[in-house]
């Protein structure tokens, strides 16, 4: 049996692992990757502490050897359910093994939200991507179009400017909400065009990927029926934002409507089960930035050390 268990490995993993390491825990950290969103981090990282400038893969490979250097055990894994009985809880994983311990700190993150399009579960792999950095490479003078007007699409756009001929990012909305430094940055890239306005009908091809449909809602459109255009495309980037991976943790935690985890403490991160903790985009909060991940890892950590302790 484990005195703790950290679920994934993005920066509140790592964060919680390294500062449980410090108070000789016997800790077991179960994720399926390491890295978590990070990992797939498409431009620069400048707003980090310690460094002027850090590419995602180049942060997550510094994590691979603080978890070597703290000696810390990860199995690669999903969590797909967990049980309290008896004081401890139980962690079932998909390879079908169940772990033990005194405490689980939650810092599962999120996955991609979907569009739910025609097309879109057909060509998964084939053309419908949710990580501009693993494939992006893979377009190489060849036409795309990315599906998100915020933050990631313009961040994605951005890196995938460097190997495709032209993207188009596609924007629902009348207005874009990226960061005023993406704007600029996209708006000085010749390669780049951005359609407001645009709810994605269909993603149609043969084998791969041909084309991607958008209905034009814009206000000048004042017929009944919506015109409908399509973008000749290899490729389309899905970049719509995240959902918390939370549907494994049953009635343990109290969720909001988003899915984000509810914390019963925000002192000590701990959820209205004692003994279960929550840290990073997991849990509710309007902000969502590797250092506030960070920072919820160590104290959520920091936390369980105290519980543990006190019921040992």
């Amino acid at each position: 049996m484990y005195d703790l268990i950290i679920i994934g490995a993005g920066p509140a993993g790592v964060a919680a692992g390294v500062y449980a390491a410090r108070q000789k825990l016997n800790i077991l950290i179960i994720s399926k990757d390491v890295g978590g969103q990070v990992a797939k981090k498409a431009v620069d990282i400048e707003n980090y502490p310690g460094f002027e400038k850090i590419s995602g893969p180049d942060l997550v490979e510094l994590y691979k050897k603080q978890i070597k250097a703290n000696e810390l055990e990860v199995v690669i894994d999903e969590v797909v359910g967990i049980e309290k009985k008896d004081n401890k809880f139980w962690a079932s994983v998909a390879s079908g093994k169940v772990h033990e311990a005194i405490s689980v700190i939650v810092t599962s993150g999120a996955k991609s939200k979907l569009i739910n399009v025609p097309g879109e579960e057909e060509f998964s792999g084939k053309g419908v991507s949710y990580c501009s950095l693993c494939d992006g490479p893979i377009y190489k003078n060849k036409t795309v179009a990315v599906v998100g007007g915020g933050n990631n699409g313009f961040e994605s756009a951005l890196f995938l400017s460097n190997y495709v001929k032209h993207v188009t990012i596609l924007e629902y909305g009348d207005r874009i909400n990226a960061d005023a430094e993406n704007q600029e940055l996209v708006a000085k890239n010749p390669n780049i065009e951005i359609i407001t306005n645009a709810k994605v009908a269909r993603i149609e091809g043969k084998v791969f990927v041909e084309s991607i449909t958008y209905q034009d809602m814009s206000v000048t459109n004042s017929r009944e029926s919506v015109t409908e255009k399509t973008l000749v495309v290899n490729g389309v980037f899905v970049e719509i934002g995240y959902s918390p991976a939370t549907n494994f943790l049953g009635d343990l935690v109290e969720l909001n409507d988003k899915k984000e985890i509810v914390v019963a403490s925000s002192e000590t991160l701990e959820t209205k089960t004692p003994g279960l903790f929550s840290a990073g985009d997991c849990n509710v909060s309007r902000y969502k930035q590797i250092v506030m991940a960070s920072g919820e890892g160590a104290k959520a950590a920091l936390s369980a050390y105290n519980y543990i302790r006190k019921v040992s």
